[in-house]
Protein backbone atom coordinates (compact mmCIF):
# COMPACT_ATOMS: atom_id res chain seq x y z
CA UNK A 1 0.00 0.00 0.00
CA UNK A 2 1.58 3.47 -0.56
CA UNK A 3 2.13 5.57 2.61
CA UNK A 4 2.94 9.73 2.41
CA UNK A 5 6.71 9.51 2.56
CA UNK A 6 7.20 6.40 0.61
CA UNK A 7 10.28 5.62 -1.79
CA UNK A 8 11.48 3.23 -4.64
CA UNK A 9 14.22 2.60 -7.23
CA UNK A 10 13.96 1.09 -10.04
CA UNK A 11 12.79 -2.40 -8.52
CA UNK A 12 9.99 -1.77 -5.83
CA UNK A 13 6.93 0.10 -5.07
CA UNK A 14 5.64 2.71 -7.54
CA UNK A 15 9.58 2.55 -9.65
CA UNK A 16 8.96 -1.30 -10.76
CA UNK A 17 5.84 -0.19 -12.76
CA UNK A 18 8.20 1.38 -15.15
CA UNK A 19 10.05 -1.99 -15.58
CA UNK A 20 6.02 -3.29 -15.94
CA UNK A 21 5.67 -0.51 -18.84
CA UNK A 22 8.96 -0.95 -20.09
CA UNK A 23 8.14 -4.73 -20.72
CA UNK A 24 4.97 -4.40 -22.38
CA UNK A 25 5.98 -1.70 -25.23
CA UNK A 26 8.38 -4.31 -26.06
CA UNK A 27 6.46 -7.11 -26.20
CA UNK A 28 3.54 -5.07 -27.86
CA UNK A 29 6.28 -3.53 -30.19
CA UNK A 30 7.10 -6.81 -31.79
CA UNK A 31 3.64 -7.27 -33.81
CA UNK A 32 3.56 -6.49 -37.48
CA UNK A 33 1.05 -4.46 -37.35
CA UNK A 34 2.13 -2.38 -33.68
CA UNK A 35 1.42 1.50 -34.28
CA UNK A 36 4.87 2.54 -32.44
CA UNK A 37 7.92 0.69 -31.26
CA UNK A 38 10.57 1.78 -29.11
CA UNK A 39 13.30 -0.98 -29.60
CA UNK A 40 14.96 0.48 -26.15
CA UNK A 41 12.68 -0.73 -23.91
CA UNK A 42 13.57 -4.31 -24.18
CA UNK A 43 17.60 -2.89 -23.28
CA UNK A 44 15.82 -1.85 -20.19
CA UNK A 45 14.14 -4.59 -19.61
CA UNK A 46 17.26 -6.93 -20.25
CA UNK A 47 19.53 -4.98 -17.81
CA UNK A 48 16.80 -5.55 -14.98
CA UNK A 49 17.37 -8.92 -13.95
CA UNK A 50 16.78 -12.85 -15.14
CA UNK A 51 12.94 -12.63 -14.51
CA UNK A 52 12.67 -10.15 -16.91
CA UNK A 53 15.11 -11.50 -19.38
CA UNK A 54 13.20 -15.13 -18.79
CA UNK A 55 9.70 -12.79 -19.82
CA UNK A 56 10.97 -11.20 -23.16
CA UNK A 57 13.01 -14.52 -24.52
CA UNK A 58 9.68 -16.38 -23.95
CA UNK A 59 10.27 -18.81 -20.64
CA UNK A 60 7.80 -17.43 -18.60
CA UNK A 61 4.47 -18.06 -20.97
CA UNK A 62 2.39 -17.14 -17.28
CA UNK A 63 3.91 -13.97 -16.72
CA UNK A 64 0.80 -11.73 -16.08
CA UNK A 65 1.90 -9.83 -19.17
CA UNK A 66 1.17 -12.16 -21.34
CA UNK A 67 -2.54 -13.27 -19.83
CA UNK A 68 -5.27 -12.85 -22.13
CA UNK A 69 -7.55 -11.61 -18.78
CA UNK A 70 -4.84 -8.64 -18.35
CA UNK A 71 -1.72 -8.85 -20.36
CA UNK A 72 -2.42 -8.85 -23.52
CA UNK A 73 -4.82 -5.75 -23.15
CA UNK A 74 -2.05 -4.15 -20.74
CA UNK A 75 0.15 -4.21 -23.83
CA UNK A 76 -2.10 -2.70 -26.39
CA UNK A 77 -2.69 -0.24 -23.61
CA UNK A 78 0.70 1.15 -23.44
CA UNK A 79 1.75 0.73 -27.03
CA UNK A 80 -1.34 3.14 -28.43
CA UNK A 81 -0.44 5.56 -25.33
CA UNK A 82 3.22 5.12 -26.81
CA UNK A 83 1.77 6.38 -30.05
CA UNK A 84 -0.44 9.30 -28.94
CA UNK A 85 2.07 11.06 -26.66
CA UNK A 86 5.09 10.23 -29.61
CA UNK A 87 2.59 12.33 -32.16
CA UNK A 88 1.92 15.18 -28.79
CA UNK A 89 5.75 15.63 -29.23
CA UNK A 90 6.32 15.74 -32.89
CA UNK A 91 3.56 18.00 -33.21
CA UNK A 92 4.80 20.43 -30.22
CA UNK A 93 8.04 20.25 -32.39
CA UNK A 94 6.82 21.16 -35.57
CA UNK A 95 4.85 24.18 -33.65
CA UNK A 96 7.97 25.30 -32.97
CA UNK A 97 8.01 24.11 -28.88
CA UNK A 98 11.78 23.47 -27.93
CA UNK A 99 11.39 22.64 -23.93
CA UNK A 100 10.14 19.29 -23.53
CA UNK A 101 9.26 18.33 -20.05
CA UNK A 102 8.14 14.65 -18.82
CA UNK A 103 6.82 14.34 -15.30
CA UNK A 104 7.70 10.78 -13.73
CA UNK A 105 9.60 9.77 -16.54
CA UNK A 106 10.50 6.45 -15.49
CA UNK A 107 11.78 4.50 -18.53
CA UNK A 108 11.17 7.35 -21.08
CA UNK A 109 13.27 7.17 -23.74
CA UNK A 110 11.95 9.74 -26.37
CA UNK A 111 15.00 11.85 -25.28
CA UNK A 112 16.71 8.98 -27.06
CA UNK A 113 14.74 7.27 -29.74
CA UNK A 114 12.84 10.45 -31.60
CA UNK A 115 14.57 12.67 -34.44
CA UNK A 116 14.29 16.20 -31.94
CA UNK A 117 14.96 19.84 -34.00
CA UNK A 118 18.51 21.33 -32.76
CA UNK A 119 17.79 23.35 -30.23
CA UNK A 120 15.40 20.95 -28.46
CA UNK A 121 15.72 20.52 -24.83
CA UNK A 122 14.53 17.54 -22.70
CA UNK A 123 13.71 18.10 -19.02
CA UNK A 124 13.18 14.39 -17.38
CA UNK A 125 11.85 14.25 -13.70
CA UNK A 126 12.33 11.28 -11.94
CA UNK A 127 13.65 10.23 -8.52
CA UNK A 128 17.71 9.91 -8.89
CA UNK A 129 18.25 5.85 -8.78
CA UNK A 130 15.75 5.76 -12.10
CA UNK A 131 17.47 8.30 -13.79
CA UNK A 132 20.81 6.71 -12.68
CA UNK A 133 19.50 3.51 -14.42
CA UNK A 134 17.87 5.01 -17.47
CA UNK A 135 21.25 6.73 -18.56
CA UNK A 136 23.62 4.10 -17.01
CA UNK A 137 22.16 1.59 -19.28
CA UNK A 138 21.56 3.25 -22.51
CA UNK A 139 25.18 4.11 -22.58
CA UNK A 140 26.40 0.99 -21.71
CA UNK A 141 24.32 -0.13 -24.73
CA UNK A 142 26.38 2.57 -27.22
CA UNK A 143 22.95 5.11 -27.07
CA UNK A 144 23.71 8.89 -26.83
CA UNK A 145 20.40 11.04 -26.26
CA UNK A 146 19.28 12.78 -29.69
CA UNK A 147 18.22 16.01 -28.07
CA UNK A 148 20.00 18.01 -25.21
CA UNK A 149 18.97 15.79 -22.06
CA UNK A 150 18.53 17.38 -18.77
CA UNK A 151 18.15 14.82 -16.00
CA UNK A 152 15.86 16.73 -12.93
CA UNK A 153 16.09 14.28 -10.03
CA UNK A 154 13.26 15.41 -7.92
CA UNK A 155 10.23 13.68 -6.14
CA UNK A 156 7.22 15.44 -7.29
CA UNK A 157 5.92 16.24 -3.64
CA UNK A 158 9.02 18.42 -3.26
CA UNK A 159 9.19 21.77 -4.80
CA UNK A 160 9.74 20.17 -8.18
CA UNK A 161 9.40 23.67 -10.32
CA UNK A 162 11.99 25.30 -8.58
CA UNK A 163 14.33 22.44 -9.19
CA UNK A 164 13.03 22.56 -13.00
CA UNK A 165 14.22 25.97 -13.31
CA UNK A 166 16.95 25.69 -11.46
CA UNK A 167 18.60 23.46 -14.38
CA UNK A 168 17.84 25.55 -17.13
CA UNK A 169 14.01 25.60 -17.79
CA UNK A 170 12.23 28.63 -18.95
CA UNK A 171 8.91 29.72 -18.29
CA UNK A 172 8.42 32.57 -20.69
CA UNK A 173 9.05 30.31 -23.47
CA UNK A 174 6.70 27.68 -25.04
CA UNK A 175 6.66 23.84 -23.88
CA UNK A 176 5.49 20.98 -24.04
CA UNK A 177 4.73 18.63 -21.30
CA UNK A 178 3.66 14.97 -20.53
CA UNK A 179 1.71 13.50 -18.19
CA UNK A 180 2.03 9.65 -18.87
CA UNK A 181 0.76 7.07 -16.69
CA UNK A 182 1.61 9.33 -13.30
CA UNK A 183 -1.87 10.86 -11.98
CA UNK A 184 -3.29 7.75 -10.91
CA UNK A 185 -0.55 7.65 -8.85
CA UNK A 186 -1.13 10.62 -6.92
CA UNK A 187 -3.80 11.89 -4.77
CA UNK A 188 -6.40 14.12 -5.95
CA UNK A 189 -4.94 16.72 -4.26
CA UNK A 190 -1.54 16.29 -5.33
CA UNK A 191 -3.26 15.96 -8.96
CA UNK A 192 -4.52 19.53 -8.60
CA UNK A 193 -1.61 21.37 -7.08
CA UNK A 194 0.34 19.20 -10.45
CA UNK A 195 -1.85 20.92 -12.67
CA UNK A 196 -1.80 24.21 -10.76
CA UNK A 197 2.50 23.94 -11.24
CA UNK A 198 2.36 23.45 -14.96
CA UNK A 199 -0.31 26.22 -15.70
CA UNK A 200 1.92 28.64 -13.61
CA UNK A 201 5.00 27.57 -15.49
CA UNK A 202 3.49 27.64 -18.83
CA UNK A 203 3.98 30.32 -21.66
CA UNK A 204 1.44 30.98 -23.83
CA UNK A 205 1.53 28.37 -27.23
CA UNK A 206 2.75 25.64 -24.78
CA UNK A 207 0.82 22.04 -24.85
CA UNK A 208 -0.06 19.14 -22.35
CA UNK A 209 -0.75 15.27 -23.06
CA UNK A 210 -2.12 14.03 -19.74
CA UNK A 211 -3.16 10.42 -19.39
CA UNK A 212 -5.95 10.11 -17.27
CA UNK A 213 -8.18 7.02 -16.04
CA UNK A 214 -12.05 7.12 -14.53
CA UNK A 215 -12.02 5.48 -11.20
CA UNK A 216 -12.59 1.70 -11.10
CA UNK A 217 -15.93 0.55 -9.61
CA UNK A 218 -15.13 -0.95 -6.39
CA UNK A 219 -16.00 -4.52 -7.39
CA UNK A 220 -13.72 -4.36 -10.46
CA UNK A 221 -11.08 -2.88 -8.22
CA UNK A 222 -11.36 -5.74 -5.66
CA UNK A 223 -11.71 -8.35 -8.03
CA UNK A 224 -8.03 -6.95 -10.07
CA UNK A 225 -6.40 -6.92 -6.47
CA UNK A 226 -6.94 -10.75 -6.37
CA UNK A 227 -5.68 -11.28 -9.84
CA UNK A 228 -2.55 -12.57 -11.40
CA UNK A 229 -0.70 -8.97 -13.20
CA UNK A 230 -3.54 -6.55 -11.67
CA UNK A 231 -2.98 -6.90 -7.79
CA UNK A 232 0.10 -5.19 -7.39
CA UNK A 233 -0.99 -2.53 -9.48
CA UNK A 234 -4.24 -1.99 -8.18
CA UNK A 235 -2.34 -1.48 -4.63
CA UNK A 236 -0.08 1.28 -5.70
CA UNK A 237 -2.58 3.79 -7.11
CA UNK A 238 -5.35 5.76 -5.81
CA UNK A 239 -8.56 4.97 -6.82
CA UNK A 240 -10.51 8.14 -6.21
CA UNK A 241 -12.83 10.40 -8.32
CA UNK A 242 -10.56 13.37 -9.23
CA UNK A 243 -10.59 16.57 -11.74
CA UNK A 244 -10.85 16.07 -15.46
CA UNK A 245 -7.83 17.28 -16.97
CA UNK A 246 -9.74 18.47 -20.00
CA UNK A 247 -12.07 20.69 -18.02
CA UNK A 248 -9.52 21.85 -15.23
CA UNK A 249 -7.15 23.15 -17.81
CA UNK A 250 -10.30 24.58 -19.71
CA UNK A 251 -11.36 26.78 -16.96
CA UNK A 252 -8.37 28.51 -17.07
CA UNK A 253 -8.29 29.45 -20.52
CA UNK A 254 -6.78 26.64 -22.27
CA UNK A 255 -8.69 24.49 -24.85
CA UNK A 256 -8.19 21.11 -25.45
CA UNK A 257 -9.78 17.30 -26.47
CA UNK A 258 -9.75 14.10 -24.86
CA UNK A 259 -10.26 10.69 -26.45
CA UNK A 260 -11.17 7.60 -24.75
CA UNK A 261 -8.37 4.79 -24.88
CA UNK A 262 -11.08 2.17 -26.78
CA UNK A 263 -11.84 4.88 -29.20
CA UNK A 264 -8.21 5.61 -29.75
CA UNK A 265 -7.43 2.32 -30.47
CA UNK A 266 -10.15 1.88 -32.85
CA UNK A 267 -8.79 4.94 -35.13
CA UNK A 268 -5.75 3.72 -35.21
CA UNK A 269 -6.88 0.86 -37.43
CA UNK A 270 -6.85 -2.14 -34.19
CA UNK A 271 -9.92 -3.95 -32.37
CA UNK A 272 -9.59 -3.35 -28.44
CA UNK A 273 -8.27 -6.79 -26.54
CA UNK A 274 -10.82 -8.23 -24.71
CA UNK A 275 -9.74 -8.47 -20.92
CA UNK A 276 -10.17 -6.40 -17.54
CA UNK A 277 -12.12 -3.30 -17.38
CA UNK A 278 -8.95 -0.60 -16.99
CA UNK A 279 -8.54 0.00 -20.74
CA UNK A 280 -12.21 0.95 -21.44
CA UNK A 281 -11.61 3.68 -18.21
CA UNK A 282 -8.31 5.57 -19.74
CA UNK A 283 -8.12 8.63 -21.68
CA UNK A 284 -6.04 10.99 -23.31
CA UNK A 285 -6.09 14.95 -23.09
CA UNK A 286 -4.41 17.29 -25.21
CA UNK A 287 -4.49 20.97 -23.70
CA UNK A 288 -3.41 24.06 -25.60
CA UNK A 289 -2.71 27.63 -23.89
CA UNK A 290 -3.35 30.23 -26.22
Amino acid sequence: MRTDGDSWDINTGVGSTALFVAAARALAGRAPDAPARDPLAEIFVRAAGEEWVDLVEGRTPDHPLLTREFGIQFQQHQIARTRYFDDFVNSAAADGIRQVVILAAGLDARAYRLPWPDGTVVYELDRPQVLEFKRETLAEAGHKPSAERHEVAVDLREDWPKVLRDNGFDPTKPSAWLVEGLLIYLPPAAQDQLFDSIDALSASGSQVAIEQMDPLPSEAAAAMADSDGGGDWVRLIYNEPRSEATAWFGGRGWTGERVYLTDYIQELGQAAADGVQQQSLVNLVTVTRP
